[in-house]
């Protein structure tokens, strides 16, 4: 519980990771709203095509999380002070990745709150499974994404790198994939990202042809974000702080 909390301490004693969760609020919300504000009809769907931004957003709060510590040095300091390398990596992966779960949990119900202010003729009631994952869920990908960037801070420790790959990985190389002659669109099928975003969508048009339900989907995700980030400990481990 002591490592928690100083991490959680060391979190949020710099300005960024206040900017980023107000920027990752108010990106979804707002884009939601301008499509609330000039749409003809809105759908539980609709309510959540702006989680992207927020999911962006939160990717480039979790790489800070661990890189601003390598930038400063002040990961020196905590292994001396608490060499088991381990507990000290989960326990700021922990803080972040339910930092995480609650900016998507806020960001998916606030997007559809303000539809349901904005388009009151609407049908926008949760009745569904389907709509529930749809709206509950982007919380656990923001949480298993969050995870998937410390990871990726571990393995490269500056920050410009680490938010490249990330943002360049999520927003273009997984659709560029596709274009690969003959097996592009089955490479993508299994791309990480692709995978969050059936989870999320899964009565969506490419539910057809994913390899996986929603959940396996979900959990295929998970294991890919977990993976990274034990290679990243692993990593850690080997190299001086």
């Amino acid at each position: 519980m002591t490592l928690l909390a100083v991490e959680r301490m060391k979190l949020f004693s710099t300005r960024s990771p206040w900017w980023c969760m107000f920027l990752a609020l108010a990106l979804p919300i707002g884009f939601t709203a301008l499509i609330a504000a000039v749409s003809d009809g809105m759908s539980v769907s609709t309510t959540q095509f702006g989680y992207q931004f927020g999911l962006m957003v939160t990717l480039v709060l979790a790489a800070l999380a661990i890189t601003t510590e390598y930038r400063f040095g002040t990961i020196r300091a905590t292994f001396q002070a608490v060499p088991n390398r381990t507990a000290v990596l989960l326990a700021k992966t922990a803080v972040v990745a339910v930092l995480a779960l609650i900016i998507g949990e806020i960001g998916a119900f606030g997007s559809w709150a303000i539809s349901t202010v904005l388009q009151p003729s609407s049908d926008l009631a949760i009745t569904t499974a389907e709509q529930w994952r749809e709206i509950a869920g982007v919380g656990p990908v923001f949480a298993f994404s969050a995870i998937l960037a410390v990871g990726v801070g571990m393995l490269v420790r500056q920050t410009a790198g680490a938010v490249t790959i990330l943002l360049l990985w999520s927003l273009m190389v997984e659709s560029l994939i596709a274009l690969v002659p003959e097996v592009g669109q089955d490479i993508q099928r299994w791309m990480p990202f692709v995978m969050a975003d059936h989870f999320l969508k899964g009565g969506g048009n490419m539910a057809v042809d994913m390899p996986l339900g929603p959940w396996g989907a979900l959990a295929y995700f998970a294991a890919v974000t977990v993976g990274v980030w034990l290679i990243g400990l692993a990593v850690t481990h080997r190299r001086d702080a």
